[in-house]
């Protein structure tokens, strides 16, 4: 058999590493936009060219055999790099153009890019944002795999990559009405949290952690019967009476002036903040477009925030 028969193909590598994510062959073809059936083939075919099983078929679903872990491993190296090669076809120069994958926290994105939208089309005319909002851990994974080009988000989570700091947010807290901490005013105090239950979004975001951080040197508790899908959401059932709710600068002073109505009070404490950047993989050959890049992501928080 000839060596170049023995080489799996990047689409083949794309399926096999689809299975690996999502555990079943159908829910892998319809990630990939592909039939079932064409999917299973060329996974197939894969194996046979390597002489070895690399997945185990059940009808529970697909699991890797240890060939097939150790091949996904590999394969998600080759992919990324096979998606660097191409941005720097794309972008073989300084000036981004061209589509570009954003990765966002969902605790900034809907409150930064429309007020970051103008400037950006003016400095790069020619540039295309794909947008997607996920959780710090999933912001993380699929820039590592190189399914964005770079991301918004916290540093600290990300390891191997470069970033370019964008702002720093205070956190907020908003109580139910009758609460003393929805009547005052002025900055909260730590201590002045105490026994009470703070709300916050579920595991996997930055903003847990450090919600959590508060909880524990206040002497307050975490919810254990509420997390929130949504900033919203938290804010909705903190003005219910189920708790309250911390909420990040960049959505407490954009809905503060929407809302009149809205008593966000800050929280007076160094655990209370979070710093937010732009960030690449090390490897990136983006990285002078993306400094660029961040300028006006930087001016567009500044203005949201310099009242605060």
């Amino acid at each position: 058999m000839k060596d170049y028969e023995l080489r799996p193909t990047l689409r083949q590598m794309q399926y096999l590493v689809a299975i690996a994510d999502t555990g079943k062959f159908g829910d892998a073809a319809r990630a990939l936009n592909v039939s079932q059936p064409s999917l299973s083939a060329q996974v197939a075919e894969m194996e046979a060219s390597l002489g070895v099983q690399l997945v185990e078929r059940s009808r529970r679903g697909a699991m890797l055999t240890v060939a097939g872990e150790e091949l996904v491993r590999r394969a998600r190296n080759i992919l990324r790099e096979v998606e660097d090669l191409k941005a720097v076809a794309k972008f073989g120069r300084a000036e981004l153009s061209g589509r570009l994958r954003l990765g966002v926290l969902p605790t900034v994105g809907p409150y930064l890019l429309p007020s970051a939208s103008r400037e950006l089309h003016k400095r790069f005319p020619d540039l295309r944002l794909s947008v997607r909002e996920e959780r710090t851990v999933d912001l993380d994974e699929h820039l590592q795999a190189g399914e964005f080009d770079t991301i918004i988000s916290s540093a600290i989570d990300h390891e191997n990559v470069h970033h370019e700091p964008l702002f720093s947010e205070r956190l907020y807290v908003c109580a139910p009405a009758e609460d003393p901490l929805s009547q005052g005013e002025g900055p909260v105090r730590l201590k002045e949290l105490k026994g009470h239950s703070l709300l916050t979004l579920g595991q996997g975001h930055r903003l847990h952690a450090i919600i959590r951080e508060v909880a524990a040197a206040s002497g307050a508790v975490v919810s254990s019967e509420y997390e929130g899908t949504s900033l919203d959401a938290i804010r909705l059932m903190a003005e219910m009476g189920a708790g309250v709710a911390i909420l990040p600068s960049l959505y407490a002073l954009s809905e503060a002036r929407r809302d009149r109505g809205l008593n966000a009070r800050m929280i007076d404490h160094p655990l209370a903040r979070r710093e937010i950047s732009l960030i690449w993989r090390d490897t990136s050959p983006l990285a002078a477009g993306l400094l660029a890049l961040a300028a006006p992501l930087r001016s567009a928080a500044d203005k949201i925030l310099r009242h605060e």
